[in-house]
C-alpha cells in the first residue's frame, strides 16, 4: 500500500448484495474506516430510514442522502456502503466515481430474493411481498436501476456469498481488483 495514497471505497448495489456485510470485512482487511450511509442518516436525523421515507416521502429523503454523501466523500481512506437507491439520484454515481472507487456488488434476481427472503432485517418496502411478486419487484427495480449501478468502475459478482468465510475470500479478491484499478488511475 502506497502510503500517501488517499483510498475511498464506495460499495454499491440492491438491497441484500451484501454491501455491508463484505464492506465491513473489506475495511477491516485494508485498514480503512467503514461507513454505512443508511446508518449514518439514521444516526444523524435520530430516525429509522424507513420512518423518514414513509413521513417525508421519496424525494426529501434523497436530499438527505445526498447531503450525506457529500459528508461522507470528505472523510480519507475509508469503505463507504451506500444505500441501495443512492446511486441513481443527483448524480450521486458521477461525484462517487469522481473522488473514489466504485464497486457494483453483482447479485442475480434470483440470489437477492433468495436472501432478502432470508435476512431478518425487515425493509419496508418489501414487507407482504413473497414468491414471484418478491421476485418481481425486485428484478423491475434492479432494471432501473443497473444502468446506474454499471457505471461503477468494477463491477464484482458477490453471487457467492453464503458465510463470513465466503466474505473473506470475496473480500480478498476484490482488494485486488481495487488495488489494479487505483493503479490505473
Amino acid at each position: 500500500m502506497n502510503g500517501h495514497r488517499m483510498i475511498r471505497i464506495f460499495l454499491i448495489g440492491y438491497m441484500g448484495a451484501g454491501k455491508t456485510t463484505l464492506g465491513k470485512v473489506l475495511a477491516r482487511q485494508m485498514n480503512l474506516s467503514y461507513i454505512d450511509t443508511d446508518h449514518f442518516i439514521e444516526n444523524r436525523y435520530h430516525r429509522k430510514v424507513g420512518d423518514i421515507f414513509a413521513a417525508e416521502g421519496e424525494s426529501r429523503f434523497r436530499e438527505m442522502e445526498h447531503r450525506i454523501l457529500c459528508e461522507v466523500s470528505e472523510i480519507e481512506n475509508v469503505v463507504i456502503s451506500t444505500g441501495g437507491g443512492l446511486p441513481c439520484f443527483n448524480d450521486n454515481m458521477g461525484i462517487m466515481n469522481n473522488i473514489g472507487t466504485t464497486v457494483y456488488l453483482e447479485v442475480s434476481v434470483e440470489g437477492l430474493a433468495a436472501r432478502l427472503r432470508a435476512s431478518k432485517t425487515i425493509r419496508p418496502v418489501l414487507q407482504n411481498r413473497s414468491g414471484k411478486e418478491l421476485t418481481d419487484f425486485i428484478k423491475e427495480n434492479l432494471d432501473k436501476r443497473r444502468p446506474f449501478y454499471e457505471q461503477a468502475k468494477i463491477c464484482f459478482n458477490a453471487e457467492l456469498m453464503y458465510t463470513s468465510c465466503d466474505a473473506k475470500a470475496l473480500a480478498e479478491k476484490l482488494e485486488l481488483l481495487i488495488y489494479n484499478q487505483l493503479n490505473k488511475e
